[in-house]
């Protein structure tokens, strides 16, 4: 049972359990009695966070990613705690690289700093066991910024990248091009989600296994498996890729090998604008979807449904590396 329970059950909002729980003369009778049967029916027992609440005793929020050297990363991070400081919030940033014990480590962390709620970016936290995402909820609103986990008190804010992906590929076979590389770096979900997408585009009877191909990000990785495919004979004539780093080195593998070919990233990061050719990319709505996990607190706050799960399109953002025919 947590102070959102309560909320629920007696019908009022989180903030005005805080009140009731600090003994606010701005409540009626009526409703102090109606919380406080609740949380003596339950056994509620509230801790500094749920007194802090709507008091504007706290106003903190935690931030988890693994790498924020990422530009997709570190755009999300930067939009995050500019729209929170909007609103008075001061945020607290986390880096926890990929290490699986440190994620369950910077969790706590911030919970016992008593933040209002946190905010996960990426699919990076949606290990088979998530378990301690499931815990941290009962205590706090867990938000997730392109990754899902189904859990209580869990609010999941993703772009559709399957769609996204499946329509990259229509639109390059459309356009004549039948082979197309598949290049990516990671099996989480979003990245599971790009490699689906990717199948159906093609559907999956017609996919050739040989041009999906798992390679790090760094650039001589990817420069390696395109000319290591390349000179194993083959054939491709374009390639899709499952973010704009990765892009980016096969543009510049491309031109070692001294082929033309479309390439079309993923992020609509700023990578996409310091190569030659700049980059087609797809914009997978990042500052939008900060937008709605920030306002997603704030509705919670005043005890307005929010759904689990929210799903938003994203667009291709034609440059250089690949325009669609007219």
């Amino acid at each position: 049972m947590n102070i959102y329970d309560v909320a629920e059950k007696a019908g009022v909002s989180i903030a005005t359990v805080s009140r009731v729980l600090n003994s606010s003369e701005h409540i009626s009778e009526k409703t102090r009695r109606r919380v406080l049967e609740v949380m003596e029916s339950s056994g509620y027992t509230p801790n500094a966070f749920a007194r802090g609440l709507g008091l504007n005793s706290m106003r903190m929020i935690g931030v988890m990613c693994t790498d924020i050297t990422d530009a997709y990363y570190s755009k999300a991070v930067g939009q995050i705690e500019n729209l929170f400081r909007k609103k008075n919030y001061d945020t607290v940033l986390c880096c926890t690289g990929n290490d699986f014990e440190n994620k369950k480590k910077y969790l706590l962390y911030l919970i016992n700093k008593k933040v209002d709620s946190v905010i996960l970016i990426g699919s990076a936290f949606n290990e088979k066991d998530n378990s301690y995402i499931k815990e941290a909820a009962k205590q706090i609103p867990i938000i997730i910024i392109n990754g899902y986990v189904n859990a209580p008190n869990v609010y999941c804010f993703v772009c559709d990248e399957k769609k996204a992906m499946e329509d990259n590929v229509k639109l390059l076979l459309r356009a004549g091009y039948d082979k197309i590389l598949y290049l990516y770096n990671t099996a989480t979900y979003s990245g599971l989600q790009k490699l689906e997408g990717y199948k159906r585009g093609y559907t999956k009877e017609n996919t050739d296994k040989r041009l999906i191909v798992k390679t790090d990000k760094d650039i001589s990785a990817v420069k390696s498996a395109v000319k290591r495919l390349y000179n194993s004979g083959t054939e491709f004539n374009a390639v899709l890729t499952s973010e704009d780093a990765i892009a980016a080195a096969a543009i510049k593998a491309a031109e070692e090998l001294k082929i033309s070919v479309p390439i079309i990233g993923f992020n609509n990061s700023n990578i996409t604008e310091y190569t030659t050719p700049t980059i087609t990319s797809v914009d997978n709505m990042i500052d939008r979807l900060c937008d709605m996990a920030v306002n997603c607190l704030e509705s919670l706050e005043n005890n307005k449904s929010v759904p689990s799960k929210t799903v938003i399109s994203g667009r291709i953002v034609e440059r250089e590396s690949f325009k669609s025919p007219l």
